[in-house]
């Protein structure tokens, strides 16, 4: 006799059984075929290009293909279709010449155009007459030409006038892009830009904003940039400098002043002494001044362009005494050489006059020299009378200025300077 507990243990095998089999039913599932689509080559065509709308997943048991333009199948907007049984073709209302159908479902477009833009419908007609659509969208850009950047005004006046940058020519579905010293520009407290980033201002236009400013176009298929351009600011002139610093000169000095101010256009200068124009040039040249020259020496400076004008002023004094000159290199050696020159000829005359005073005064002898010698003792005069000899004369002397002009040359010839 089973235990009792038998049916219920044959009743939780069913049930898991059941459980078993309802979850195989709920993770499997019939296999599912690929649905039809399309892929445009490129998905992105620049005008006059070919594009290829490729047909994906066509059915197995499809009888035929047709295209339409549009999101919906309207035999008023058929492009062409193709019987795969016949292998044969036929144009709609929609064909433009420019569209070719293949058996795989594929069409090519060729040479396309902004009015081809939009969404193509391509329909699989099965054996069973049922049939099986997909969509894609063509879209088409224009090849973008060269721009080009367009001024209210290419010669502003710093801090004065504002500048609008705009490039040229607006064109759909189009990005524009500027670039300041090859930067991007960005919106700040003295750059704006516009929404559609095509026009770009300078509210507060200063010596640094020259440029070059350039216009980039860019859409999905090309991109094209404008030729730099450039501002030429008008600024200044600046606060003026009068070179050299010098104030003070001696008289019969010739004086050169420089006056230089910043400016563009180029400023022009004229110099006033004593608020009496003197002549329009940046350059002063006064040559042998005197002390009438001295006095307040003005620079004007003006720039036609903004009209603007500045001026700066120096006070020259002109001394009456001569101007010393600077010592040149070859006056320096031309004093040593004179004064070399003139002690050795102290030193020549010197040892002329020592050597000729020396040979004089050995020319006078000493008297003592010429006396007869004395009689030997115990002998007696001798019998001839022996007078003594006269004294020899003293020596002539010759006069300086003769020995200057006969010059003895055994005397001082060793003399070298």
């Amino acid at each position: 006799m089973e235990p009792p507990s038998a049916p219920a243990r044959r009743g939780r095998i069913c049930w898991q059984g059941f459980l078993l089999a309802a979850s195989l039913l709920a993770f499997w599932s019939p296999p599912t075929t690929a649905q039809l689509a399309l892929e445009l080559m490129p998905p992105n065509a620049a005008e006059g290009k070919d594009v290829l709308l490729l047909a994906h997943n066509l059915p197995e048991d499809t009888a035929g293909c047709s295209w339409f333009k549009g999101q919906r199948v309207e035999s008023t907007r058929q492009i062409a279709s193709y019987r795969i049984d016949t292998q044969s073709n036929a144009t709609g209302p929609a064909y433009s010449g420019r569209e070719t159908i293949y058996p795989n479902g594929s069409l090519l477009f060729q040479k396309v155009t902004l009015e081809d833009t939009g969404y193509y419908t391509l329909q699989a007609i099965k054996n069973n007459f049922q049939g099986e659509e997909a969509t894609g969208q063509l879209r088409v850009y224009l090849e973008l030409p060269k721009p080009n950047i367009s001024s209210n005004n290419s010669n502003p006046v710093e801090h004065k006038d504002p500048v609008v940058f705009m490039c040229e020519p607006e064109i759909q579905d189009t990005t524009y892009l500027w670039l300041i010293n090859s930067r991007s520009a960005q919106n700040s407290p003295t750059l704006e830009l516009s929404k559609d980033n095509r026009t770009l201002t300078l509210l507060r236009v200063t010596r640094n904003d020259t440029g070059p400013y350039e216009c980039e176009s860019r859409n999905p298929v090309s991109a094209s940039r404008s030729d730099p351009l450039y501002l030429s600011v008008s600024y200044g002139p600046d606060s003026p400098t009068i070179f050299p610093p010098d104030t003070h000169y001696h008289s019969r000095a010739n004086l050169s002043l420089s006056c230089h101010a910043s400016s563009n256009p180029p400023a022009q200068y004229s110099w006033f002494i004593n608020g009496r124009p003197k002549q329009s040039t940046q350059e002063l040249f006064i040559t042998s001044i005197t002390a009438n020259d001295s006095g307040t020496y003005t620079c004007l400076v003006h720039n036609s362009v903004p009209g603007l004008k500045r001026t700066v002023v120096r006070n020259i004094t002109v001394s009456a005494g001569k101007s010393s000159p600077g010592s040149s290199p070859w006056t320096i050696a031309g004093i040593v050489i004179g004064v070399l020159v003139g002690v050795v000829l102290a030193a020549a005359l010197g040892c002329f006059l020592f050597l000729s005073r020396t040979r004089r005064d050995s020319g006078l002898q000493d008297p003592r020299e010429h006396q007869p010698p004395a009689s030997t003792p115990g002998h007696g005069p001798s019998s001839t009378s022996i007078s003594p000899a006269p004294l020899p004369g003293p020596t002539t002397v010759i006069p300086i200025y003769e020995e200057l002009l006969k010059p003895n040359t055994s005397t001082y010839c060793w003399i070298v300077p």
